[in-house]
């Protein structure tokens, strides 16, 4: 164990910037990474607010952080795809390589699965991690550390773009203009779709959704999202929708958007068990996906950032220095209706 600095949530709605021990030595197929951006999560601040989340509970102080870049500064015994000074970005979820949901490649739902900053695993809102090589990705020279930190959230809008299995030209419906609501309609026009129709409560999250051609924002307080999306799609229905507000009353008109046939993808989590309308999914055959987090996503994602048709970078509304993290966590809980990505650099 090293005493390294680190922000650590000691019990709900305390937070610290202290001295805590943590492991750090780098082992075989192992990598140390010197951190340099660290974004704040929907997750990290609910930990911050409420000490749990499900079944996850806070019994014990915590360093927190998961979406994060930095740089190589150790290379364990076998690694040989990473090298010292390469600027990467790290998947938080580790599972057990010898799983059944490993083996058929659904690792994301091992239940043997470690994750940063997810009780009782320690974040990497620190200086230094140790990190398995395998889950650990080299970033082109054209994507910055800020970029870097938002492949994590980006990758979760890949997750429910791939499971859409959206066609060429389709259009698609995101619920929820967030940060992963957003992220959602920029993996889902990257992955073929046409137009993505954004609906939310707040016009400035739409407003700034709206900056990515192909989103069409619909303020849910001035309209009626249903019949906007039977307006745009000449009465049809969408062909794919994104459930990414977690709002249980969502729900409650959600089967008058997609087309026959189309697919609902479920992003958001409600917090408690929800009902739906069956009987008009099954008379117009719709076909209901979930999404928790992802997997094989990461090469995806950096490579369309590599690429230039993807930017993240709008979405990033302040950076903030390390020794002003608590203040970043307390932004964050304002839930700003201006601010999408909130980031801290370590250094």
């Amino acid at each position: 164990m090293t005493k390294v600095r680190a922000l650590v949530l000691e019990r709900q709605h305390e937070l610290a910037l202290r001295d805590i021990d943590l492991p750090l030595e780098t082992g075989p197929g192992e990598v140390k990474i010197r951190i340099h951006t660290v974004g704040v999560c929907g997750s990290d601040v609910h930990y911050y607010t409420h000490g749990k989340i499900g079944p996850f509970v806070v019994n014990a102080p915590m360093v927190l952080g998961h979406e994060a870049a930095g740089t190589v500064i150790e290379v364990g015994a076998g690694v040989t795809h990473l090298k010292v000074g390469d600027r990467v970005c790290m998947e938080p979820g580790i599972p057990d390589p010898n799983s059944k949901a490993s083996r058929l490649g659904m690792y994301n739902i091992d239940p043997a699965v470690t994750f940063w900053a997810t009780p009782p695993i320690h974040g990497v809102l620190t200086s230094e991690v140790v990190h398995p090589a395998n889950y650990t990705f080299k970033l082109p020279d054209n994507v910055s550390f800020a970029e870097g930190a938002m492949v994590e959230p980006f990758a979760v809008g890949m997750q429910a773009a791939t499971k859409a299995k959206i066609t060429p030209g389709d259009t698609a419906v995101v619920l929820g203009a967030g940060p992963i609501g957003t992220m959602v309609a920029i993996a889902a026009l990257a992955g073929g779709c046409a137009r993505a129709i954004v609906a939310d409560l707040a016009q400035p999250k739409l407003d700034i959704a709206a900056q990515y051609q192909g989103v069409i924002p619909v303020n849910i307080r001035e309209k009626n999202l249903a019949e906007e999306v039977a307006r745009l799609t000449d009465g049809w229905g969408a062909d794919v929708v994104f459930e990414c507000s977690g709002s249980p009353k969502a729900w409650e008109t959600i089967m008058a958007l997609p087309r026959p046939g189309g697919v609902i993808v479920v992003v958001g989590l409600p917090v408690n068990p929800i009902g739906f309308d069956v009987s008009t999914a099954s008379t117009k055959e719709i076909r209901i996906e979930t999404v928790f987090r992802y997997a094989h996503q990461y090469d995806r994602s950096i490579a369309l950032l590599g690429s230039g048709r993807v930017d993240l970078k709008p979405l990033i509304s302040e950076t903030f220095k390390f020794e002003d993290s608590i203040k970043a966590f307390d932004r964050a809980v304002e839930a700003r209706p201006s601010d999408v990505k909130l980031q801290i650099v370590m250094e």
